[in-house]
């Protein structure tokens, strides 16, 4: 098989130096990391979008925060909120009061910040004196005589009717005894009364005529105290009367002194004033007894009173406290809206307001609320509570389901409270256009969005800013100092992130994470500084801790169980680049690319997606394929084939079309019998045009290539081919740079497929001519004339 090189023109045109591949960054002298206290590197048009949400006061003005994690969403908020604005309403606290009239329905109490915790101490402090002054209030020798003379005036009523039923029992002769709350009669018999015993001794005659008397007199005493029960009414009235007389008034000074200090908070007033009525009688009813010393029946009724009375605290704020800025991790509807709660009490399921909880839009009231939208989206029933709450401006505690086993529980009803909340959504891009489509209150309830990028432009000032982000990192893990080389190996980490050559990756999460690991190996070593060298052992720890799947793959290719050629040359075999995204890692491995042509009319027939391995992107590069080939070739005649093409020992799923520029050559080479360089792997995406498109991932696909050749040993003849609009996402390593600098390994750049094919296959492409022909022998005139002929057998033209 003959063995063809390309021209030295078209290798210097495409060959990349060493200088193109990473790029040149310098660390000078930065200003000192504590200069500017909060700040977030670059993303100034999210900035500007978020000055301008928090700005507007108009309803709807709600912010969608769009953008991936890890790109400092929350921190710009955060940080912008604290440090650079504030809201002009003023910041209240909140309070559940018991509802006289209808206790299942709390009353709302709103107070200035700071006055809740006075307001509870003096209500506490309320309770408090009123058990010191009952029940020893009713031991008041006023009270006492008071309540004798009403206990006198009933005991002379009952005498005088037990008087005149005794006169008339012993006028004939028969007694009337009294033994505690029993009355009775009894004959008389010279002079005494007869028992039981000695009455049944008596003859018939004269027991049936005392058994008259008695039973006369006992109609007599029944008529005398019909009057007994209304005696006792009167008499428990007048005493009830009583006390709530002596109740009011040792209660007076105790309420005249909370209306003083309150006199000018109408709700407080009022609250003061229904309290009043209902306190005496909760007096008389837990205290009205006489005092005793059981400490825990004192705390009994010292727990009554304060779950009675004092006020539950919702939301307590600081006189001087900025506005509430309120993450909620976890939007549930107890989380958001709070909850009521309920406790057993001798078997029944009990609730008061006292067991009303805030949730997240109490504690964010006056402020802001920032909320992950797609954890608020997974429950429908809250997102719609939500827009419910924003759109009225109060918060409604609704119970949404009872728990099991509540059925038939009573709850509450608690009065709405004001509500004055900027929400604050962070989300991905799909989800805001989704929300947009399908929900059509949303327009209207977030106008404001604010586009975090992914990238952030490298330029002298954000380059300083990610300096003193990391040197103020650095002086958070307690470590001295951090060096200008190891600097530079953070910001090419961060650039290669970005797969940019002058851009940085806006997920400063990850450099974070990575000086944590180095400052794990300073600590190791006992070193007070983090270098370049402690960087780069850090990435190499994780590379390793993660790549046990890649070095499998490199082993199996190694061994020969996956068949990869990286020397000599093959018709119809081509080495493809691809990456594989395994969990939290991600790396570059050759995929062995065939194709065969023969005689017929099916085409050219992807073989993964005939067995639906192929996703949609990728079927697509593959039927660009024909298009490329009817524009080339077939202009004067049907284009007729049938090809197949495979990803050899690919077992998964395949997507993305970075293959079409290598399975489109390896369709040409097995339409011409032309050979391909198997040391060279290509990437790249075409179009029907033959234009080379840019793909993703090309550092691990040449990386993961390289290292498969490094491992064999570099000949000095293999290397990449890329599209030349990916050079500017060159980040490499140094491994690979210093391999291109000593021309042991090659990275090409092509535009088209021209340029590919000749860097293949060491042969000219051709071009078209003035009559529309290519010149004889040139890759393509072969093509054509293989095209030509099985067009000829498949539709019986004339044979070749």
């Amino acid at each position: 098989m003959t063995k063809h090189k390309p021209s030295k023109e078209l290798v210097e045109q495409c060959q990349l130096s060493a200088a193109v591949l990473s790029p040149i960054i310098s660390v000078g002298s930065q200003t000192n990391p504590s200069s500017t206290e909060h700040f977030l590197i670059g993303q100034e048009r999210a900035k500007q979008a978020l000055a301008f949400g928090l700005g507007v006061k108009s309803t709807g003005y709600n912010i969608y925060v769009m953008g991936e994690h890890a790109t400092g969403r929350f921190t710009l908020i955060n940080d912008y909120i604290k440090n650079e604005f504030r809201r002009t309403p003023e910041v209240f606290d909140w309070c559940y009061l018991n509802n006289f009239e209808n206790e299942r329905e709390p009353s709302v109490l709103k107070l200035s910040a700071g006055q809740s915790k006075a307001l509870v101490n003096d209500f506490t402090g309320l309770v408090d004196e009123v058990l010191a002054t009952f029940p020893s209030a009713y031991e008041n020798p006023g009270y006492q005589r008071r309540k004798a003379a009403i206990a006198r005036h009933y005991e002379q009523k009952y005498d005088h009717a037990i008087d005149q039923v005794e006169a008339q029992a012993l006028s004939k002769n028969v007694a009337l005894i009294e033994d505690g709350s029993t009355i009775s009669f009894s004959p008389i018999v010279d002079g005494k009364p007869v028992s039981d015993t000695d009455f049944t001794s008596y003859p018939d005659e004269v027991r049936k005529e005392y058994y008259a008397l008695i039973d006369a007199l006992e109609d007599s005493l029944t008529e005398a105290l019909l009057e007994l029960p209304g005696w006792q009414r009167e008499s428990s009235e007048k005493l009830k009367k009583l006390k709530k007389e002596v109740t009011e008034q040792a209660i007076r000074p105790l309420i005249k002194e909370l209306q003083h200090k309150y006199a000018d908070n109408l709700q407080v007033q009022r609250y003061i004033s229904a309290l009043k009525p209902h306190l005496i009688d909760t007096v008389i009813e837990h205290l009205g007894a006489s005092a005793k010393d059981d400490k825990q029946d004192e705390y009994d009724h010292r727990e009554v009173f304060i779950e009675t009375y004092v006020p539950n605290v919702l939301v307590a704020s600081k006189v001087e406290a900025s506005v509430p800025l309120i993450y909620e991790a976890n939007p549930s509807y107890q989380n958001l809206f709070g909850k009521i709660e309920y406790t057993s009490v001798q078997g029944s399921v009990y609730t008061s307001y006292r067991m009303i909880t805030a949730g997240a839009l109490h504690k964010a009231n006056g402020g802001y609320l920032v909320v992950d939208a797609d954890k608020l989206l997974a429950n429908v029933q809250v997102w719609d509570s939500l827009k419910l709450a924003l759109k009225f401006g109060n918060i409604r505690l609704d119970i949404p389901q009872h728990e099991p086993g509540m059925v038939n529980s009573i709850t509450l009803s608690p009065e709405p409270i004001e509500l004055d909340v900027k929400l604050i959504l962070l989300g991905s891009r799909n989800l805001y256009y989704a929300l947009q489509d399908y929900d059509h209150e949303f327009p209207e309830l977030c106008r404001v969005l604010v586009d975090f990028d992914d990238e952030i432009p490298l330029s002298p000032e954000t380059q300083n800013q990610f300096i003193q982000r990391v040197k103020r990192e650095v002086q958070k893990l307690k470590i001295d100092d951090i060096d200008d080389a190891a600097l530079v190996a953070l910001l090419t980490y961060s650039l290669r992130t970005a797969e940019h050559q002058q851009k940085l990756s806006a997920k400063f999460a990850e450099i974070i994470e990575l000086l944590h690991e180095a400052a794990y190996f300073c600590e190791q070593n006992e070193l007070q500084a983090i270098t370049e060298n402690v960087v780069q052992k850090a990435l190499h720890a994780k590379k390793y801790r993660t790549g046990r799947v890649s070095s499998q793959f490199l082993q199996d290719m190694q061994e020969g169980h996956v068949i990869i050629s990286t020397s000599g040359q093959a018709c119809g075999t081509l080495n493809g680049l691809t990456v594989l995204d395994i969990g939290d890692t991600s790396f570059g491995t050759p995929a062995r690319i065939t194709a065969t042509v023969y005689a017929g009319s099916n085409g050219i027939v992807d073989i993964e997606r005939e067995v639906e391995l192929g996703q949609s992107i990728h079927s697509k590069g593959v039927m660009l394929l024909s298009g490329y080939l009817g524009n080339k070739y077939a202009q004067s005649f049907p284009l007729t084939l049938s090809a197949n093409i495979a990803l050899e020992q690919s077992y998964g799923y395949i997507d993305g079309d970075s293959a079409s520029l290598a399975e489109l050559i390896a369709l040409i080479s097995a339409l011409t019998d032309l050979p391909v360089q198997q040391g060279l792997a290509v990437t790249g995406s075409i179009n029907q045009l033959g234009e080379v498109q840019a793909v993703g991932g090309v550092n691990e696909k040449i990386e993961g290539f390289f290292e498969l050749c490094a491992t064999r040993g570099l000949t000095g003849e293999q290397g990449v081919i890329i599209p030349r609009s990916n050079c500017v996402n060159l980040v490499l390593n140094k491994t690979v740079i210093a391999a291109v600098e000593a021309k042991s390994f090659h990275i090409y750049s092509v535009e088209n497929v021209d340029q590919a094919i000749e860097l293949l296959m060491g042969k000219t492409a051709g071009k078209l001519n003035s009559q529309g022909r290519y010149p004889k022998n040139s890759v393509h005139s072969l093509a054509v004339q293989r095209l030509h002929t099985i067009a000829n057998v498949v539709n019986g033209g004339e044979a070749e």
